[in-house]
Parts: structure tokens; C-alpha cells; sequence
């Protein structure tokens, strides 16, 4: 008996938190431009995405470049935005970009 109080206890647990979420989420249902509580969409909110890093292996995507290019990059210019994290480098997005953008008018 005290397994199916249990299980009943669960069940009613499991709809509870399942209501909470649905009535969350059809709060803003005709007004998605509403603040979320996402934390993706906190990061754009809050300019958090200006910290995203980019991998070295990501560079020549962000970059346009190929990989032997991107490479010869990182080795020619030691100047470039980066920072190492567990021996791999790391390239803060819009750091980046500025650096690209004023290096191309150099």
C-alpha cells in the first residue's frame, strides 16, 4: 500500500511541475518580445553575448579564411585577441572582429 501512496505522490508531483511550466510559458503567448526566462535570451539581453568565445578550430568560419590561413594568422600576428584555456586558444568574438576590422584598414 504505502508503494502506490508513493507513486501516487509522484504522479501528482510530476502534473504539478508540468502546470507550473505550461502556465509559464502562456503568459507571453501573444506577446513573444516579452522577457523570457531563458538564459539564453538573458545573455543577448544583457550584452553576455559580446563574451562568447570562439574556438581556434571555429576561426576559419568566423573568419572566412581556410584552415592553413587561420593558422599562419595566429603564428604572424601574436598580437591577435585571444586567451589560452587548458593549453587551447580561445578568441573573445567582438574583440575579434574589431581587431580584423583594424587590422584590414592598416
Amino acid at each position: 500500500m504505502e508503494v502506490v501512496q508513493l507513486s501516487t505522490f509522484w504522479l501528482a508531483a510530476g502534473i504539478a511541475v508540468a502546470a507550473y511550466f505550461i502556465g509559464d510559458g502562456m503568459k507571453n503567448f501573444k506577446n513573444p518580445n516579452a522577457k523570457s526566462a531563458n538564459p539564453i535570451n538573458f545573455m543577448e539581453e544583457d550584452g553576455m553575448e559580446q563574451h562568447k568565445l570562439i574556438k581556434e578550430s571555429e576561426l576559419p568560419y568566423f573568419t572566412g579564411l581556410s584552415k592553413e590561413d587561420a593558422s599562419a594568422l595566429i603564428k604572424d600576428h601574436p598580437e591577435i585577441p585571444h586567451i589560452i584555456i587548458n593549453h587551447r586558444a580561445y578568441f573573445p568574438r567582438e574583440k575579434l572582429r574589431k581587431w580584423l576590422m583594424e587590422a584590414g584598414t592598416r
